[in-house]
């Protein structure tokens, strides 16, 4: 009898032991029982590491499918100039030798199709010749897709005295994430008051055909988290392989894709304002406002040339490594084999 009870109890301490004394805890069960643990990105390795210094955690930095978020367009060009790149996403480093000229005609082609979409769903009426800002992903809180309308007099002046500007926004929040939801109240909100200054929609019923047609479609990927809490995000290398440059604060893998004035530019510090997170999306407002105003637009109206650069330095130096086909040979190299 005792030998019984001893046999039932024996899965209890041990998933004790393993999972936590007090209740289960999935991370500590997996952290346990795991050969091999790893981050997302790096900063989400040492983030990680940072929480559980007992354990050895490396980072292997997500990718995205290649040839499933290459726009059709773009699929055409780099089969002309690059072929075989669907096999060896590695080969797109020579995208920074595709003529300026079909880079941005299969750019303004999927632009085409966005805005199709758009004008077909909205009463809007959004125009290929003006820059325009993507923002899509899921809606909640610590993602700040509302930290663009922290100043929206400074947004005004910028599209009024720098440049015209279009953004399309998109994303569901979870049902009962009551925070998320009042931030796509307040993007409505701001696209009332800036209707005639701004053009700012928020598209609903978002899926992978919407998002496929907005990274592709729009000509800045913008991405605002609160640091550290983006473990990696993938939308933004979505927007790489579309020769897309992004535009977004220092976390997650932006921090290694990130090369300023060649891949994007970064909002806000590198550094965490641990202690007063209202200063610090101070901070990242400010920034965001500043290069918009001073960089940002200027160059996409005025410096073309530069601009496409910009575009082929994203396939060159992100697309070709923010990659599934590099993540699965980390994977095999460093966690399997």
């Amino acid at each position: 009898m005792s030998f019984l009870i001893l046999f039932f109890l024996f899965p209890f301490f041990f998933f004790q032991m393993l999972g936590g004394q007090d209740h289960l805890n999935m991370t500590l069960l997996a952290l346990n029982m795991s050969d091999y643990v790893n981050g997302v990105a790096k900063r989400h390795g040492e983030v990680s590491q940072e929480m559980f210094p007992a354990y050895s955690i490396d980072s292997i930095t997500n990718g995205v499918h290649s040839a499933t978020w290459t726009c059709p367009s773009f699929q055409t060009l780099y089969d002309r100039y690059i072929p075989g790149w669907k096999k060896d996403p590695f080969t797109l480093r020579n995208g920074i030798s595709i003529p300026k000229q079909e880079v941005w005609n299969a750019h303004m082609e999927a632009k085409a199709q966005l805005f199709t979409e758009i004008n077909n769903r909205t009463h809007l009426s959004f125009k290929p010749e003006t820059l325009t800002i993507g923002f899509a992903r899921r809606a909640t809180l610590y993602k700040r897709a509302d930290l663009i309308f922290s100043d929206p007099n400074q947004l005004q002046d910028i599209a009024q005295n720098a440049g015209p500007i279009q953004i399309v926004f998109a994303g569901k929040a979870h049902p009962k994430d009551g925070g998320g939801k009042e931030v796509i109240r307040r993007i409505f909100r701001m696209a009332q008051q800036l209707q005639h200054e701004v053009t700012i929609v928020y598209l609903e019923n978002y899926d992978i055909a919407l998002a496929k047609l907005i990274i592709s479609g729009v000509d800045l990927w913008l991405n605002t988290p609160n640091r550290p809490l983006e473990a990696s995000g993938t939308s933004g290398m979505k927007a790489a392989h579309n020769g897309i440059p992004n535009f977004s604060v220092l976390d997650g893998w932006w921090i290694e894709g990130h090369i300023e004035g060649i891949t994007g530019w970064s909002i806000g510090p590198a550094t965490i304002n641990q202690t007063n997170p209202e200063e610090m999306a101070h901070e990242d407002a400010v920034d965001l406002y500043q290069k918009l105003r001073n960089v940002i637009v200027p160059m996409f109206y005025q410096d073309r040339d530069r601009w496409i650069d910009m575009m082929r330095q994203s396939i060159a130096f992100n697309a070709s490594f923010f990659n599934t086909h590099r993540m699965v040979q980390q994977y095999a190299a460093n966690a399997y084999m």
